[in-house]
């Protein structure tokens, strides 16, 4: 007789255990044996584990990410097939998925939707990898689930998970950055009972100005960071409850002088950007004899300023938003689930500085939703429908016709938004999913409103009050095929919108600025992924994984959207071993990235030359008498190769990307 047990509650850890029970002469013998699963999907509705998931999700664990080396969260994102990423320099990036970009893709963490500005291509994440477990990345419409804004996609930044039950665990980590002589310490505790769970963690990051090939630094790419994460959960039978804090502080120096003064200092000159976040959100789960309620409310105040030669911001916004999430997970009709429910923000922006780059405003969102699953033997199908309504109202400023001055609106946009998934297996070990899905995302206050010079773009951009909701409707096709040894998938996608928000030359000069308009036309985007993961027997110890990615952006005209990444082939060969009992776990790896030629560019970008960077990676568990401690050493842009990126913000200067960075981990479990 077999038992299978699995118990789970939401931000604390998944216990599986398998039994082997026989009886004999009144005797119970337990034998435990281990049994793979694969992760539990948060960032979808029914949160099944991915063989069962409808829609493919990319599920990649922080550890493996950092494994590669990266120095920022962002860039181990941009390693995902389907993820790039916007950069200014290191210290600025922003996640782009499948060529859409901005307020096109949420990002959440905590289980609550980030705002921060994101619709400025100078405005990064303002999250640190320190304290975050996993990230899902859902590529393609998901505004069934969250509403405006997630009409490209979604980053779901999964928390660190508790410590086990009646554990104390302290753990440190430091890591060393050759390029940009650079450091990130991180300490953190947890402790829990039976019932309460309790964790803390801080971190420190701090770098020079990063170093292309040949030697030369980028001046003011230099910048420190602190992060502090808490969280404390209790959890019984009939509830489960979290609370969690994120403080997240940047200080960014803004590159306006390319390769200029060198020097090594991390103190950043100016101009610069200083950039403050709290995040607090709190998760309870009510659960019934038959259904359960999940409510997710969250809060973030988001302080942005500019300072252009003095400590006195000339730009300053506060944004403060709330944003709720309730979901009931009704009974059980036999092989029928069902979920209903209803969403909502409330957020305000307020100028403090000299400068406005946006007026102030407030934006209120209502949704509400319903989504069903049903499953008969191999097949699985999913439907859902959902309405929202996103109301914006902006306060006059200044003079009417004069440079900053803004008048005031009041808009409301609605939409309607379904989606429809089908999942079977074809065969033993080859699946299928089909999903068809629609999205939306109301005009942000930038594109609205704008009149002025946009930071980092050197346009005169003029806002559209006029502008219409954007709404897409995407088909995706998944085929995955996975046994033992051998993993196969190929993904492809054609996305279609409506009223695509843009920005485009009026041929007009003002103070020596070109003039843009926001204007719209419908637009395309199709592409995929394709990749296989081949571990031969009896060489276990063997690993080679490929990938392949593209992306084509068009209007409606023919031309080309701009910020569309270059297509991608990536090989990893990774080997795994151990050293008799001081050394386990341990892995090497080498990784060869080809980036192609960008040719497919629109009217006011230039064409990229592709490159290939090769990047070497080793580590594994070491212990010496009682210290044990996790290694890793990474050696990024192994032959120091100057490209640039089609998607730097530095491209325009022509300052390449950064040139070899070696980097050293270690994790010290105290």
């Amino acid at each position: 007789m077999k038992k299978f047990i699995i118990a789970l509650f939401i931000g604390f850890s998944a216990i599986l255990q398998a039994q082997k029970t026989t009886e004999k002469n009144q005797d119970t013998i337990h034998k435990t044996k281990p049994f793979v699963l694969d992760e539990v999907i948060v960032s979808t509705a029914f949160n099944k584990i991915q063989s069962q998931n409808m829609m493919k999700v990319e599920h990649e664990s922080i550890k493996e990410l950092q494994q590669k080396g990266t120095a920022t969260l962002i860039e181990g994102l941009a390693t995902i097939p389907g993820v790039s990423q916007i950069s200014t320099g290191t210290s600025i990036g922003k996640p782009v998925i499948r060529g859409l970009s901005g307020n096109r893709v949420l990002v959440y963490s905590q289980g609550v939707r980030i705002e921060n500005q994101q619709f400025g291509d100078e405005h990064g994440l303002g999250l640190n990898d320190a304290g975050i477990e996993s990230v899902e990345v859902i590529k393609g419409p998901a505004s069934l689930l969250y509403g405006s804004d997630a009409l490209g996609g979604v980053l779901y930044l999964n928390p660190e998970k508790f410590a086990d039950a009646n554990s104390f665990i302290t753990n440190f980590s430091q890591k060393f950055f050759s390029n940009t002589l650079g450091s990130n310490s991180t300490l953190g505790i947890k402790t829990s009972s039976e019932n309460w769970k309790f964790l803390a963690r801080g971190a420190y990051n701090t770098h020079s100005d990063y170093k292309i090939s040949g030697g030369d630094r980028v001046t003011n790419t230099r910048y420190d960071e602190t992060d502090f994460k808490t969280g404390i959960g209790y959890s019984n039978s009939k509830f489960s409850s979290i609370f969690r804090y994120n403080y997240n502080n940047l200080d960014l120096g803004i590159p306006e002088e390319g390769i200029a003064k060198q020097t090594t200092s991390k103190k950043t000159e100016y101009p610069k950007q200083g950039v403050s976040n709290h995040l607090l959100s709190w998760n309870n789960i009510f659960f019934f004899q038959k259904s359960k309620l999940d409510v997710d409310l969250g809060y973030i105040s988001n302080d942005r300023s500019e300072f252009e030669d003095s400590d006195i911001a000339v730009l300053q916004m506060k944004l403060k938003t709330f944003n709720y999430n309730a979901k009931y997970h009704l009974p059980k009709l036999g092989k029928f689930e069902s979920i209903i429910g209803i969403q909502g923000m409330n957020q305000t922006n307020k100028n403090f500085g000299s400068d406005y780059l946006i007026p102030d405003a407030t934006t209120n969102d209502f949704g509400f939703f319903g989504t069903g699953i049903y499953e008969w033997k191999s097949n699985v199908i999913q439907a859902g429908l959902r309405f929202d309504n996103r109301n914006i109202s902006t306060t006059a400023h200044g003079i009417s016709g004069d440079e900053g001055s803004f008048e005031a609106i009041d808009k409301s946009f609605d939409s309607f938004n379904a989606s429809l998934g089908y999942k079977t297996n074809l065969a033993k070990d080859l699946s299928l999913r089909l999903n068809v899905a629609s999205g939306f995302r109301a005009p942000n206050l930038a594109e609205l409103t704008s009149n002025g010079v946009h930071e980092g773009t050197n346009r005169y951009e003029i806002g559209n009050p006029n502008l219409k909701t954007e709404q897409n409707v995407q088909t995706d096709l998944n085929l995955e095929y996975k046994s033992s040894h051998f993993e196969f998938f190929v993904n492809g996608f054609y996305n279609h919108i409506n009223n695509f928000i843009y920005t485009s030359p009026t041929g007009a000069i003002i103070d020596d600025n070109a003039v843009f308009d926001y204007i719209q036309n419908d637009a395309q985007l199709f592409g995929g992924e394709i990749g296989l993961h081949f571990h031969p027997h009896p060489l276990d110890w063997l690993h080679y994984e490929t990938s392949f990615e593209t992306v084509t952006g068009k209007k409606q005209n023919g031309n080309y959207l701009p910020l569309i990444p270059a297509n991608n082939w990536n090989n990893n060969i990774r080997t795994e071993f151990k050293i008799n009992n001081w050394f386990k776990e341990g892995f090497a790896a080498v990784n060869v990235s080809t980036t192609f030629n960008q040719n497919n560019v629109s009217g006011f970008e230039t064409k990229t030359n592709g490159y290939t960077l090769i990047n070497l990676g080793f580590g594994g568990k070491v212990k010496f008498g009682n210290t044990v401690f996790d290694l890793n050493l990474n050696v990024n842009n192994v032959l120091d190769k100057e490209y640039i990126a089609h998607l730097s913000r530095l491209k325009t200067d022509g300052i390449s990307n950064i040139g070899r960075n070696i980097i050293l981990g270690l994790n010290f479990n105290i």
